[in-house]
């Protein structure tokens, strides 16, 4: 009798001490849980070996780069319910000995086991990064960790981003408007909170492919020099730039932005790049650019932001987003920023929090990605094309829950004179 999903469904609320949230279909066909939720398909028994060798989100996560589980019905609706059982019930060794003193949980746990067949630990799918933390932020593991990321195909990139190629959050008007308006009018805010001018020079750093260099040449008439770590970038960058007739005013580098010295510059621009820097590298990055800049200078820092934590000595990378997505890359509370930038030197003038803009964004990236499925898995395979679904769709509901934020702050180098050059009002409210 096919009756693995009712199996999985009570070992699931017996584990757990809640009822599953979603439908649950098992490898034999058999389905159990609430008739109208998203269903969590459990293609074969190894999802369950993978989750019980690691409880929580880097089990599932492997599960579902490798394909063992999937979720049918509406993707976000799913994550946002399984996420109170992963995502934020966390997998803390010393929280799993203590459930596992419950008689209950050991019973949940053995009926698992045994319907999962041998309890041999599946390997990892092969998209997982695995190396040492030891060296973390030196010039070659920042460059390894960039081409993990940005260096599986230019092709692929259009599929998720569209015409812009801007992979950053975009800044809307409204949520019925294009994704390339809303990156156009996000690379027009930089440049207007930056104030360029013809005939200044700008630094760009993690330029990507372009975008942000091409609009503040073509439409402002700065001279740039971008700076990527990617090769793959760097190659497409330049492209675009000469097909744009840009070349006597953009310079596309691969360079590490501590090899950068051929300041001052008069605006820096840094927009999805400080997430890599890492922690303790991130009071440096601030004072490279501080001494990059002129006096005067001002830099537009637009970077992600987790919420601070009670005990910030207990924060630990994200494990999906470390071992699939951003090998690395951590977050910071956008106090942490703040200070981290006037500590360099910098006057923070601005902050603007554009979280719901980004949840705008990750939905059209999905949407994107799921229309060209086929054409994806074809470019960087099935295991990818899945990480970057679950990252951006997951990403999506953290932006909307308020897990997660990202903010533009603009900093200035005040020279000595205290005369920043900021307007007594930077900006209106509707």
């Amino acid at each position: 009798m096919a009756d693995a999903a009712l199996r999985l469904n009570s070992l699931f609320e017996q584990l757990l001490g809640t009822p599953v949230p979603v439908r649950i279909r098992a490898w034999d066909g058999s389905e159990a849980g609430p008739p109208d939720a998203p269903t969590l398909v459990v293609r074969n028994r190894r999802a369950l070996r993978r989750l019980l060798w690691k409880p929580g989100e880097l089990g599932m996560a492997r599960a579902w780069v490798a394909g063992d589980l999937d979720i049918e019905g509406d993707l976000y609706a799913g994550l946002d319910r399984l996420s109170a059982l992963v995502w934020e019930r966390g997998d803390d060794a010393r929280t799993l000995t203590q459930a596992l003193r419950d008689p209950e949980v050991r019973s949940a746990v053995r009926g698992l086991v045994k319907l999962g067949g041998l309890p041999l630990p599946p390997a990892p799918p092969p998209e997982e990064v695995r190396r040492s933390r030891a060296h973390l932020h030196t010039k070659r593991t920042d460059k390894r960790a960039i081409s993990h990321h940005y260096d599986v195909g230019n092709s692929f990139y259009e599929i998720v981003l569209g015409p812009s190629m801007v992979y950053s959050c975009a800044y809307w008007d409204s949520p019925d408007g294009t994704l390339e308006d809303a990156q156009r009018d996000k690379l027009e805010l930089i440049c207007q909170k930056l104030e360029l001018t013809p005939g200044q020079r700008l630094l760009d750093v993690g330029c990507g492919w372009g975008s942000m260099a091409i609009h503040a040449a073509r439409e402002y008439g700065v001279s740039v020099v971008g700076v990527t770590l990617s090769q793959e970038q760097a190659a497409y960058a330049r492209k675009r730039v000469a097909e744009e007739g840009l070349t006597d005013k953009v310079e596309i580098r691969v360079q590490d932005y501590r090899d950068v010295t051929d300041g001052p510059y008069d605006a820096i621009s840094s927009v999805g790049m400080a997430e890599h820097v890492g922690s303790e590298r991130y009071l440096e990055y601030a004072r490279d650019l501080f001494a990059l800049l002129r006096p005067g200078g001002r830099l537009l820092n637009h970077q992600i932001a987790r919420r601070p934590w009670q005990d910030e000595s207990a924060y630990d990378i994200d494990e999906f987003i470390d071992a699939y997505v951003f090998p690395d890359g951590e977050l910071a509370p956008i106090g942490t920023t703040v200070t981290q930038l006037e500590s360099a030197g910098f006057e923070v003038r601005d902050v603007e929090a554009i979280r719901e803009h980004y949840a705008l964004t990750l939905r059209r990236w999905v949407a994107n990605l799921e229309a060209e499925w086929r054409r994806a898995v074809g470019i960087v395979g099935a295991g990818r094309a899945r990480v970057w679904r679950l990252y951006m769709a997951a990403s999506a509901l953290g932006f909307e829950r308020n897990r997660i934020g990202v903010n533009q702050v603009l900093a200035v180098r005040t020279p000595d004179s205290g005369d920043s050059g900021v307007p007594l009002r930077t900006r209106t409210w509707n």
